[in-house]
């Protein structure tokens, strides 16, 4: 009886932590696998986490990173089901190919350089700064979504950020001219 009882509350706070986290939750996932599967990765997450509600942090900050672990597990069984029946790569969005860049092309060469250096970047870099830059999470709740210590966190975020660091500096710069790109000089 004792579970009836607590029913309503374990209710509430399921769909109070449902509502406040699912926005994030997709965009995590989202950018984690095929846009047409997240909805149904969150709800395999939910589910998890409707189970071992139980088990549920404390804190607003420590829930959130429970539950981004919890949906990280799914992925990565997921992935592993996908690898062994098709041998699928992880997918990452393309950047734009550009041909030909004027002189005021700053900020779009600067992304397409991220973009490229990204792509380039080991799914373990990848992952470290996709915690901390696009889901917001600290080096506290990145390790416990990783399952690993705080510390060894911050040496592979570290780690990533040097990797990073480096692709932006050395990466072939594209040509601005298509003189430059066949090896040319043109003479007045």
């Amino acid at each position: 009886m004792r579970h009836l009882s607590q029913a309503p509350d374990r209710e509430h706070t399921f769909r109070q932590l449902y509502e406040v986290v699912y926005p994030d939750l997709i965009r995590f996932v989202q950018r984690r696998a095929h846009p047409d599967h997240a909805e149904d990765v969150v709800a395999d997450a939910f589910l998890v986490v409707w189970r071992r509600l139980d088990e549920l942090p404390g804190r607003h900050g420590d829930a959130r990173a429970w539950i981004f672990g919890i949906t990280r597990n799914i992925l990565l069984n997921t992935h592993r089901g996908e690898q062994r029946r098709v041998a699928l790569g992880v997918r990452l969005a393309d950047a734009a190919a550009l041909t030909y860049l004027d002189e005021d092309a700053g900020p779009i060469v600067n992304r397409v350089d991220l973009g490229r250096a990204w792509r380039i970047l080991s799914e373990v870099h990848q992952e470290a700064l996709g915690l901390v830059v696009f889901e917001d999470l600290n080096a506290p709740q990145a390790a416990a979504v990783l399952g690993i210590s705080p510390v060894a966190f911050r040496l592979r975020l570290s780690r990533a950020r040097r990797a990073l660091r480096l692709l932006l500096e050395h990466l072939p710069q594209p040509s601005r001219t298509p003189a430059a790109s066949l090896g040319r000089t043109t003479t007045p």
